[in-house]
């Protein structure tokens, strides 16, 4: 971002307007995932959770 963000003003065509505008949605894109996961707000897959196990029996 540090890089970008002087280089977006600068765009002069709508295809350069185009190309910066899908880069920062999925700069937000990606910092937002990674801020959910340090900050542990979404479930991890499913290989990775763990599950007591516990012994059903019918009673």
């Amino acid at each position: 971002m540090y890089f970008a963000w002087p280089l977006i003003p600068q765009a002069s065509s709508q295809l350069e307007m185009l190309f910066w505008g899908a880069w920062l949605v999925f700069f937000v894109l990606v910092f937002g995932a990674n801020f959910a996961t340090l900050l542990k707000m979404s479930e991890p897959p499913v290989m990775e959770q763990e599950y007591a196990q516990v012994r059903q029996t019918d009673r």
